[in-house]
């Protein structure tokens, strides 16, 4: 395991030295380098805004990018923080000495409220200029409004609570006409529905807020000096119009929960923390003389919505009997803390300030701190000065502190994006669930950290964790990319070795049986994980090795399947006498070469079953390669067990239809030596055309002699045509066998004669039996009694022939009277041939002085002519001509080898100096021969009319033009 270790070392981190480097000028071991190019700006930015009041501001309030301020006496300024250049000023209209004491922004930034320290209260909607007096809310001092932000529009306000200096609480509504926009008064109704008290009676209502939890359940929050009301109840829906009367009257008996602290300043201010793209908020924090009560808002909670509450004291230099806080403002993890001279921001994670900025004495005290909702912004003003914070990456510390509270999967969250900070916190958990040995954990962390290998590595083994080491090593694996082909290797050789080490110290403790089972299922995985697939696969030699020396062949079995090494199980299967598992192996599989390599050794320990397999596999195996394994099976088995191999070679022959001579030529061996009855069905079935034979006739031959089959040896000898074989053969084995032999060659009578002659001889010399000679006379119509007679003895008496013979000479003399008849027919026919003959030459024809030719137009007694029966008549040569073109090649060819015979014959002897007998003679001679050249050329060129004769249909599919000659044709037109 340590020699694993140290390869994986030097090909894991061969950049030892740069890592070195890094660790001597301060990087961590996490590998990542924490270097910023520019200065990180702070978390909450200030800005101040360029903008000098021409009177004191008295009081300022923002919501939904409006801002609205009170400037000296009788002056109101509102702002569309989107269209900063257009400011909107309105006078209040007030002449008494009547001040702004607080002023009120809805969540729309389209209803406020100007509460007056006379007791009185004004409206100003955004949409209208003028400034409208409550003459309902007359008498109070107004300390905090409720919105609806529920119900509320930018006309109407819905029903909301108003708190009074006095300790009540007021529902009222506000409503704006467009069509008659100060005809009634704005103020629908101003209704009282609670009073807040505190030990010493009736308290200032600081603060009130309004929130919808879930099914129709509403939570009011209500806060005074030293308490905290909680007032919970349902609205049935559709009555939240109605107003919030019937939640407060639920606690007219008895007093709602609250929280109560001991210490006052005087007041106290609640404030709230909403997320983007969320209307309800996730936390509060309530400044009261204790310090700051924070928590979460739990909506589904049934009787109180304040959740994870804890106070944060105030900070060690605030005292609040000399500077008390001013005002607080919540933002998702800070709340932060208006002094009169300087602003603090304090983690809710951990109570810690980290931010303080101090306010120079020429700007002037404090005033008010307020956070615009909508977007985020916090602002602060004195008399004469306003100033923005902008809140940028507020979390970015924030997983350090979760960090070091041991809340490592919040710190992940809030670093996911920094890989450098997720390496700091993955360490440090798995340092944290190390100490505290859940080592498991710590090692699923340690392999997603930069953390060195080795380091980690030994960690483990020196705490003799090896299931945790195994952890690593599988976390770390998972993590390898795929370009780092030597890390993978020898982390999948190591993982090997670990795995099957304790599947070793396992298996021998039976109390472990379920750990055995549950690590060998995740063993398995792991050699299946197709992540891992291609590195097994490269170094199956290395892994079949440790399987080895491990002795675990189950494995070795299970990982040769993966590796689809079926031929390594199969011959695990083989080796280990289980043929059925290999046979099982094969015939999963259906690999063709694993079945012509096992088939030796499985079918002499289970035949029917593979030849079962075999015949499943149909022609997806090549019978011929499976023959050697038959032959040496067949020559060692016994005839049950060669009728497997029969069995298989039938269905090749007979259902895949098999044509190779090989095949087909072992058949015939395997019937020709257990089963001599299917051999000869065999051969007949293969039938008697040699070319659609697909055995060898010679060695099938040969085969049946060997065995004694005569009956099969005369078959094949009648499919060579050795018919003269075939019948010698029969006639060892039956007489009527060789009768059809001898009828076989129908087209070469004299053969038939003389095997039948054969079969004759054989039944008389052999079986000296004269009736089935004479049967054979009759069987065959070749032979007569005469041919059979010589094979007889002298001693055998005629009685026996009498009938034959008799027979014999009527059959002559039928033969003789047929000829006679046949001979007169010929002479009558000779007759009639001749006189017909002789009727032709006396047949005439007349022809007109003025007759012309019917091929060329001239006269036709100018020239010699012939005269057809149809009545037309030709020139000789004008019917040679048309004639001519349309005569074969031969009769061409006849035809002027007669004419020039013919021109031969027309010219005068040379020699004037023979004998008058000779000059006779030859005359006679040349006479008779030119009479016969022109007989010659009459049968060729006067056959028939060639208008009315064969020729004339045979052309009538040919042009009227030559197309050789049918462009001289049309130019003789143009």
């Amino acid at each position: 395991m340590a020699s694993i270790l140290d390869e994986y070392e030097d090909s894991l981190y061969r950049s030892a030295s740069v890592q070195q480097s890094r660790a001597s000028v301060g990087i961590p071991h996490s590998g990542y380098v924490n270097a910023r190019l520019e200065k990180e700006t702070p978390i909450f930015n200030k800005q101040r805004i360029d903008f000098a009041p021409p009177e004191k501001i008295n009081s300022l309030v923002v919501s939904s990018n409006q801002l609205c301020m009170s400037l000296g006496k009788d002056t109101l300024l509102r702002i569309d923080l989107g269209k900063p250049d257009e400011p909107n000023q309105v006078e209040v209209g007030r002449k008494d000495e009547a001040k702004v004491y607080k002023m009120f922004l809805d969540h729309t930034g389209s209803h406020l409220l100007i509460a007056l320290n006379t007791s009185e209260c004004l409206y100003l909607n955004r949409s209208v200029q003028k400034v409208r007096a409550l003459s309902r809310w007359k008498g109070h001092l107004i300390e905090s409004v409720g919105w609806n932000k529920f119900l509320g529009s930018e006309t109407n306000t819905g029903p909301i609570l108003v708190g009074t200096a006095q300790g009540q609480i007021y529902e009222a509504e506000i409503s704006v006409s467009e069509g008659s926009l100060f005809s009634t008064n704005p103020d629908q109704y101003f209704r009282q529905v609670y009073t807040l008290e505190e030990e010493s009676g009736p308290a200032p209502v600081c603060c009130l807020e309004i929130e919808r939890g879930i099914e129709g359940k509403f939570f009011i929050i209500a806060t005074t000096r030293k308490r905290l009301f909680q007032f919970v109840g349902k609205m049935p829906e559709g009555t939240e119009q109605q107003g919030f009367s019937s939640i407060f009257a639920m606690h007219a008996d008895h007093l709602p929960s609250f929280r109560e602290f001991p210490a006052s300043f005087g007041f106290s201010e609640i404030a709230f923390y909403t997320p983007k793209l969320r209307s309800n908020p996730r936390s509060f924090a309530w400044m009261m003389g204790n310090g700051v009560l924070y928590g979460t808002l739990d909506y589904s909670r049934p009787d109180s919505i304040l959740s994870d509450e804890r106070v944060w004291v105030y900070p060690s230099d605030i005292d609040i009997t000399v500077n008390k806080p001013i005002s607080i403002v919540l933002t998702q993890f800070h709340f932060l803390l208006l002094l009169p001279d300087r602003v603090k921001a304090v983690c809710t994670l951990n109570g810690q300030v980290v931010f303080q900025d101090l306010f120079l004495e020429k700007f002037g005290l404090l005033t008010r701190m307020i956070k615009d909702p909508t977007v985020q912004q916090i602002w602060i003003h004195t008399e004469k000065v306003v100033f923005r914070y902008h809140v940028q990456r507020e979390s970015r510390d924030v997983w350090k502190m979760y960090m070091n509270m041991n809340k490592f999967d919040l710190a992940k969250e809030y670093c996911k994006d920094r890989p450098e900070c997720l390496d700091i916190v993955l360490a440090k958990e798995a340092e944290h669930c190390f100490q505290n040995k859940r080592y498991l954990d710590s090692a699923k962390c340690y392999a997603l950290t930069q953390n060195y290998f080795e380091e980690i590595a030994l960690k483990f083994i020196e705490a003799k964790q090896e299931e945790a080491l195994m952890e690593f090593l599988i976390k770390k694996l998972s993590n390898l990319k795929p370009s780092e082909k030597t890390q993978t290797t020898l982390l999948t050789t190591w993982l090997t070795e670990l795995y099957l080490n304790w599947l070793g110290i396992l298996e021998g403790d039976p109390s472990q049986r379920n750990l055995y089972l549950d690590t060998r299922e995740k063993f398995r995985t792991f050699l299946s994980s197709p992540k891992n697939k291609d590195c097994l696969f490269n170094n199956r030699a290395s892994i079949y090795e440790l399987l080895a020396s491990h002795g675990d062949t189950e494995h070795m079995v299970y990982f040769a399947v993966i590796m689809q090494d079926y031929e390594r199980v199969v011959a695990h299967h083989c080796q280990h006498d289980e043929y059925d598992e290999a046979l099982n192996v094969l015939s999963r599989h259906r690999d063709e070469k694993l079945f012509y390599k096992f088939s030796p050794v499985l079918i002499q320990h289970i035949p029917k079953k593979v030849v079962d397999a075999w015949i499943s596999m149909g022609s997806r195996l090549d019978a011929r390669n499976l023959i050697p394994a038959l032959v040496n099976y067949s020559q060692s088995a016994s005839t049950q067990q060669i009728n497997e191999a029969i069995r298989y070679m039938e269905f090749c022959v007979y259902q895949l239809e098999e044509t190779q001579q090989a095949i087909h030529n072992y058949l015939l061996s395997l019937y020709a030596l257990c089963r001599p009855d299917s051999l000869l069905s065999y051969l007949e079935q293969a039938g008697t055309n040699p070319n659609r034979i697909h055995y060898d006739l010679k060695y099938a031959l040969r085969l049946c002699a060997e065995h004694g089959h005569n009956h099969a040896c005369v078959h094949i000898y009648k499919v060579m045509e050795l018919y003269e074989e075939a019948v010698d053969l029969a006639l060892q084995v039956d007489v009527d066998l060789a009768k059809s032999c001898a009828d076989l060659p129908e087209d070469d009578e004299e053969l038939r004669k003389k095997l039948w002659l054969k079969i004759a001889r054989h039944v008389v010399q052999e079986e000296k039996d004269v009736k089935k000679a004479m049967a054979c006379l009759s069987s065959c119509a070749l032979l007569k009694i005469e041919d059979v007679l010589p094979f007889f003895p002298d001693f055998v008496t005629i009685d026996h022939f009498k009938e034959a013979i008799c027979n014999s000479l009527e059959d002559y003399n039928k033969h003789i009277e047929e000829l006679k008849r046949e001979m007169e027919e010929a002479t009558q026919s000779a007759k009639r041939i001749r006189e017909d003959i002789q009727e032709m030459r006396n047949k005439y024809g007349s022809v007109e002085p003025q007759e012309k030719c019917a091929a060329c137009d001239f006269p036709l007694l100018n020239r010699p002519f012939y005269l057809f029966l149809c009545g037309h008549m030709f020139h000789y040569d004008c019917l040679l001509q048309a004639v001519f073109p349309n005569l074969p090649a031969y009769k061409q060819a006849k035809l002027e080898d007669l004419q020039k015979k013919l021109a031969a014959t027309s010219q005068p002897s040379k020699s004037h100096h023979r004998p008058k007998d000779a000059d006779t003679i030859s005359l006679g001679k040349g006479q008779q021969s030119r009479e016969q050249i022109k007989a010659d050329i009459d049968d060729i060129v006067a056959a028939e009319c060639v208008y009315c004769g064969e020729l004339m249909i045979r052309s009538i599919d040919k042009p009227f033009i030559d197309p050789q000659k049918y462009e001289e044709e049309m130019q003789s037109w143009l």
